[in-house]
């Protein structure tokens, strides 16, 4: 694999520039990874999300101090940098500027939401293969120490099941699911994989409880919380045990993240099959409507 690669980066409206930017670039900081620094920027930013457009600038500055050279378009980064962070909170945007990178042919990873409709995450993949332009997204929580730990320990058998938990605000233009409520989600598809046939979602003002229904007989859990506590947690049951999965245990969360994604860079291998990334959001497409309906609806 290369030991040195040219990132660059699309969305400067996340904490997640702070702490790429961090590790990537600035040589003091504790899990510093050398020989891949962010170089180029482009800020976007959505008007209609505040979430967004109100932390462009500052992130901008921040980027800029770092030694990021700022650009006018997503195309300038694609031509400056190796690989591709497209790190744009506002999921309605990366179909655009994945179609507007991908010509390009450069590994992109983006960050969560993958996107915020089904048809979106499809037509990603799809201009991926045509373009030859490897792709990956994926939630940080998939690669939390313990998870991970948890997944690779199958003294107790075959996983039948999960449980899982975590804080799920509601954003109008990132709706359900789709805001911090993807953690928890993507937590589920790194035990269970592939596979959901149905899911129903029990709505209410303190929270969301959403099952989803493996077509093999496996089932999930999800509890989405908007009081109380807002750690992300969740049980494992495998064919003779069950085992508690806890989080902020080991390095950074993101830090694990960005091990992946470089390994990504390097390999074009994503760590996460893209058809289980479109699955996932499929999967909270299927939730929201649930929500709004009460009723079962078959991915």
């Amino acid at each position: 694999m290369p030991d040195e690669m040219r990132i660059g980066m699309i969305g400067l409206d996340t904490s997640h520039v702070e702490r790429f930017i961090s590790v990537l670039n600035d040589p003091e900081f504790e899990h510093y990874r050398r020989g891949f620094p962010v170089v180029t920027a482009y800020p976007a930013g959505s008007p209609d999300f505040a979430l967004s457009i109100d932390r462009v600038e500052g992130y901008t500055d921040l980027a800029r101090r770092r030694g990021v050279e700022i650009v006018g378009s997503p195309e300038a980064v694609a031509e400056r940098a190796d690989a591709i962070l497209m790190t744009s909170v506002d999921g309605r945007t990366h179909r655009e500027f994945f179609e507007r990178v991908a010509p390009a042919g450069k590994p992109v990873f983006i960050d969560k939401p993958f996107a915020v409709r089904g048809a979106d995450a499809r037509s990603i993949v799809d201009t991926a293969q045509t373009s030859g332009t490897p792709v990956m997204g994926a939630s940080s929580l998939r690669f939390e120490d313990d998870l991970v730990a948890a997944l690779a320990d199958d003294a107790a058998g075959p996983i039948q099941g999960c449980d899982f938990a975590g804080p799920m605000e509601i954003e109008p233009t990132q709706p359900g699911l789709f805001w911090y409520g993807i953690h928890t989600v993507e937590m589920v598809y790194a035990a269970l994989g592939c596979g959901c046939a149905r899911v129903r979602a029990i709505s209410e003002e303190r929270r969301d409880t959403i099952i989803g229904e493996w077509a093999d007989g496996r089932v999930a859990t999800l509890r989405g919380c908007r009081t109380g506590n807002h750690a992300f947690f969740g049980m494992l049951h495998r064919e003779t045990a069950s085992r508690h999965v806890r989080t902020g245990i080991g390095r950074p969360k993101y830090v694990n993240l960005l091990d992946r994604v470089i390994e990504f860079f390097c390999t074009g291998d994503p760590a996460v099959d893209p058809h289980e990334t479109v699955e996932t959001i499929r999967f909270i497409e299927a939730a929201n409507r649930s929500r709004e309906t009460g009723e079962s609806v078959d991915l």
